[in-house]
Formats: structure tokens, C-alpha cells, sequence
């Protein structure tokens, strides 16, 4: 019998769209979770990985999928739309955080207690979400990651960058150390938060580029939520987005200003916007 696990990168992830009520939960065929899930997929350009993201999440392990796109250029609405899935359309690119703005938004507003955020370029493995979910409904975390790192020779060999890991590990080694946590990586694309997540930390206020994920964790660690991980096997290949050198660096930068300001803050030397509780 062929193993589960996987290996091996697929290079060749082109699987046809397919209509979404097929890995939701049937309300007729099962009892629904006592949590409401919904995954959300802040997407550019995804067109060419967006079912093979969909098609590996566990028949009914969330509730509703929503699909924000950011201006992209291809046929990812229309592949969305396809396959039955909660589409909102940004008319124009509104930059990485401002897509997840939307999406959080959009749970709120549609009562969800768990929510799951994960890239749609099909590097992240879809099947550990149930996983993930359960180590939120059980109490044991408020906000869980995956981790992409679990070795050294694993991760060079999926694909990740050598300049890539070096950086990661370094930004990882350093918050840890200064925000008391002891996770795998805080970069992740594979993210479940509990609701009570969502509703205190002020991300309207965050950054609309990438450094949007930073400020959330640092955010949820001033506001006492636990945070944890969970191995997450990835995939890189032409199709998978990544961040370019130039604008890694940017985003290195912008992750050391919001330590900086999380202890300028805890001191109190200087009262940032960032840390002060939404009124929601």
C-alpha cells in the first residue's frame, strides 16, 4: 500500500475544478459541528492551483470556503465561482493585508468560531486542517501555524529557497526570543485562529502587505492568546507564490519595526495603535 505521507512535491498539480459541496459537509448525510468553520483563500493568480488546493481539503472539515480575490489578472473568479465556492472581488490589488482584511471580515460578519486561512497555490497540504482545527475546538490553542521547518535537510529538499531558510530561520529564532514563544515559524501560509482571535486584535490597523502576518502574531501575544503549530508538509514549484528576494527583505525589515514597537510598547515608552483592543 502506498504511503499517505507525503514525499514528494507533485509537479503537476492540474486538477480540473470540480463543484465545492464536495468536500463540504453534507447536512443531510451527517450532524454538524457544534463550530462553525470557514476557510478563507486570499488569492491572486491562482487559477492554475485553486482546485488542487480545494480538492485535498477533508470532505466536511469546514463549513464554508471563501475566496477573496485581490485584482488578479487570470481566471481565478471565474474557477471559483465554478466550483460553488463564496467569492468577494477586489477590483483593485489592495496588497496582501488588506486582502486577509476582507476575509476576516467576512467570518465575522457570518458568525464563525473557527477560521482557517491557507494560501491557494497549493504549497501548504490541505489535510492537516481537521488537525488543526481540533487543537482549537479542544482549548488547547488560540491561534495554530504550520510549520513548514521541521528540519534542515527536509526543508532545502522540498524546494525552499537556501536564502529562504536562512531568513526564516533567523526572523523565527529572534521572535521567539522576544515575544516568549517557542513556535517552529511565525512565517507561515497555513493559519487557524478561534474567533475571540479575530474580534480583539485591531487588524483593520495592521499593514496591507505582507508584514500583515507578522503584526497579527505579535498582536495575539500582547493580547495573551496561545499560540502553537503543527507540522505542515509544503510543496514549491513554478506555480506556488513566493515573495521575491527584494521584497523578502522588505518584509525582514518590517517584521523587526513591529518587535520593536511591541517592546516600546510594553514599556510603555511609546502607546501604539497596533496593541489597543478593537471596538467590535
Amino acid at each position: 500500500m502506498a504511503s499517505m505521507l507525503l514525499t514528494d512535491p507533485p509537479f503537476q498539480p492540474t486538477h480540473e475544478p470540480f463543484p465545492v459541496k464536495q468536500v463540504l459537509l453534507d447536512p443531510e448525510a451527517q450532524p454538524r459541528r457544534k463550530h462553525k468553520v470557514i476557510a478563507v483563500l486570499p488569492a491572486y493568480n491562482a487559477e492554475k492551483t485553486l482546485a488542487a488546493t480545494i480538492a485535498d481539503f477533508p470532505v466536511g472539515c469546514v463549513d464554508e470556503i471563501l475566496l477573496v480575490d485581490d485584482g488578479s489578472r487570470d481566471r481565478t473568479v471565474q474557477v471559483a465561482r465554478e466550483m460553488g465556492l463564496s467569492v468577494i472581488v477586489h477590483e483593485q490589488n489592495k496588497g496582501y493585508g488588506g486582502n486577509q482584511k476582507t476575509c476576516y471580515k467576512y467570518c465575522l460578519d457570518h458568525g464563525a468560531d473557527v477560521i482557517v486561512m491557507i494560501h491557494p497555490d497549493y504549497q501548504y497540504d490541505a489535510r492537516v486542517i481537521p488537525h488543526a482545527v481540533a487543537i482549537i475546538e479542544l482549548g488547547i490553542c488560540d491561534v495554530v501555524l504550520g510549520n513548514r521547518v521541521r528540519g534542515r535537510a527536509e526543508t532545502i529538499r522540498s524546494g525552499m529557497p537556501w536564502w529562504k531558510y536562512v531568513s526564516n530561520r533567523a526572523l523565527t529564532i529572534l521572535e521567539n526570543t522576544a515575544l516568549g514563544q517557542n513556535l517552529g515559524e511565525f512565517h507561515s501560509g497555513f493559519r487557524v485562529y478561534r474567533r475571540q482571535v479575530l474580534e480583539t486584535i485591531p487588524f483593520e490597523k495592521n499593514s496591507d502587505d505582507f508584514v500583515f502576518d507578522t503584526q497579527f502574531l505579535v498582536q495575539a501575544v500582547h493580547f495573551g492568546f496561545r499560540l502553537g503549530d503543527i507540522p505542515v508538509p509544503v510543496r514549491y514549484f513554478e506555480e506556488a507564490s513566493q515573495i521575491n528576494f527584494r521584497r523578502s527583505v522588505r518584509y525582514g525589515l518590517g517584521t523587526l519595526a513591529t518587535l520593536g514597537q511591541y517592546w516600546l510598547n510594553r514599556l510603555r515608552l511609546w502607546r501604539s495603535p497596533l496593541f489597543v483592543q478593537a471596538a467590535r
